[in-house]
């Protein structure tokens, strides 16, 4: 393991020394290592947030100008974009993704640090409209020292959409990104130095979820926790957090219900479903995992859509003509295997893929991009695969469609595809979800809030409901004219209230 490159913490303005402990992160296309990281100590994590709280309550950071955040950010912002090719490669080799999908989604990440960088300048307070000769403020204070748990699906995306709301926000962050695919977030801590960002205000943390992540989520000083993960993680630390009194913000995952109506051109229909179910290979919160398909559309919909998919190029993330990479690791293979076990018993019919493969020399974790037909109750169209299984589910009417989509424990996302204008607005206002797309899917913007319904989550990420979520609201009264006569022996015009 000498040769493999090592990549430690960044703990305020440097990286850590190595601990004893390592973990070997993995290229999942090729089962070879990328690196080792840290395996972060419960007494190390302890020592980070002391740190972080004091440099939070002694730091200029919390106090610093509106103009100076959004340039320190702003500078951030240009840095990425310039570097962001190194990024591509990076995140590709980590996630196994492919590299047409990196290249395009990295190259708008920069637009969340500016999106918030500029939320920073421009948010306003409030003046309330209090009784009689009283003014009373209202502004927004940063909440201290935040824990942002990052996924290994879109690892820069997700960190860069907590990072910079808590950033411009004025808090001190600890991000602990996913064991499997940190590199690129741990590669953050010197371009954010380069901006400007003060030492000690950002840390990186890497270590196991269950250890280090654990450790950081029940650590009594944090001010707030924003995870992103399953919802097993988030029973595991809300208990604790509730304890603490620390607020989360939670994106727990989804099971996207894809609605098809038979306005819509039936090669429309297949490119829709495509796009929201193998992007990413099936591993996003809002994969189209559910394919609701209207009666008249569903013959000539099922045979296009089986023809592309076993047109698919399943293969080497790095070639630009590949269209699905690999999957994780090789749980997410049995998961996947699983699911489409247990979906052929429940009567299920596989019309295409179903199987794990690998690259020409027998490495990998690749599984092929598989639909089943299958019924609207079956485990397959119910819960979260995380991986290219697709349910695809007749249904007899638009009634149905609504009913199939809103009947599950999860409401992130959902796509309505239909070229009926009115039956688009009446489906979406119909659909249990924290983000109806009409006509697209996985539409994403810095603006827009992200989050989801019941076991989908709470909170959201983006826009102004973001940034507010990482300040605490102060009420300033200021008194000019109401005399505190109260225990005067002869009370005129007191105020009580």
């Amino acid at each position: 393991m000498a040769d493999i490159p090592h990549t430690s913490n960044w703990i305020n303005g440097q990286y850590a020394s190595q601990t004893p402990t390592t973990i070997t992160v993995l290229n999942p296309a090729i089962e070879k290592p990328l690196a080792t990281i840290n395996a972060t100590s419960q007494e190390t994590v302890n020592e980070i947030v002391t740190t972080s709280l004091h440099t939070f309550q002694t730091s200029a950071w919390r106090q610093t100008d509106a103009s100076v955040r959004f340039s320190i950010l702003s500078k951030a912002a240009t840095l990425l974009r310039a570097r962001i090719n190194d990024f591509v490669a990076l995140e590709t080799a980590q996630t196994g993704r492919p590299i047409r999908e990196m290249r395009t989604q990295l190259s708008r990440v920069p637009e969340w640090l500016e999106y918030f960088a500029s939320l920073a300048r421009v948010h306003e307070g409030r003046v309330t409209p209090f009784k009689g000769a009283v003014i009373n403020t209202l502004t927004r204070v940063p909440l201290g020292v935040v824990v942002l748990i990052t996924p290994y699906n879109h690892p820069l995306l997700i960190a860069m959409k907590k990072i910079g709301a808590a950033l411009a926000a004025g808090n001190v962050v600890i991000a602990k990104p996913s064991e499997l695919a940190p590199l690129s977030v741990l590669r953050l801590g010197p371009l954010f130095q380069e901006a400007g960002l003060p030492d000690g205000v950002l840390q990186i943390v890497s270590g196991y979820g269950r250890d280090t992540g654990r450790y950081l989520c029940e650590h009594p000083r944090v001010s707030k926790i924003d995870l992103t993960g399953g919802i097993a993680t988030y029973r595991a630390i809300a208990p604790i957090a509730a304890m603490n009194m620390v607020p989360i913000t939670a994106e727990l995952g989804g099971k996207a219900p894809v609605c098809l109506f038979p306005s819509l051109e039936v090669e429309v229909a297949v490119k829709a479903a495509l796009f929201a179910g193998f992007i990413a290979s099936g591993q996003t919160c809002v994969t189209g995992s559910r394919l609701l398909v209207h009666k008249d559309l569903y013959e000539s919909f099922r045979d296009l859509l089986e023809k592309r998919v076993r047109a698919l190029r399943i293969g080497d993330p790095t070639d630009e003509k590949t269209q699905i990479g690999a999957v994780i690791s090789q749980a997410a293979v049995e998961r996947s295997a699983a699911f489409v076990d247990r979906a052929l018993q429940d009567g299920g019919k596989l019309l295409c893929g179903g199987n794990a493969t690998t690259n020409s020399e027998g490495k990998g974790f690749f599984f092929e991009p598989t639909i089943i037909e299958t019924h609207a109750r079956s485990d397959l169209a119910c819960k979260e695969v995380f991986g290219p299984v697709i349910a695809l589910v007749k249904c007899e009417s638009e009634e149905e469609i609504v009913q199939v989509a809103n009947d599950t424990s999860y409401a992130l996302g959902a796509s309505v595809w239909t070229n009926n204008f009115a039956q688009a607005h009446r489906v979406a206002e119909k659909i249990e979800a924290g983000i109806v797309w009409i006509n697209g899917h996985h539409l994403n913007d810095p603006s827009s809030p992200w989050g989801g319904f019941k076991e989908s989550g709470l909170g959201k990420e983006n826009g102004v409901e973001a940034y507010e979520s990482y300040t605490k609201v102060k009420s300033t009264v200021i008194n000019y004219g109401v005399a505190p006569v109260w225990f005067d022996d002869e009370v005129s015009e007191a105020r009580y209230g």
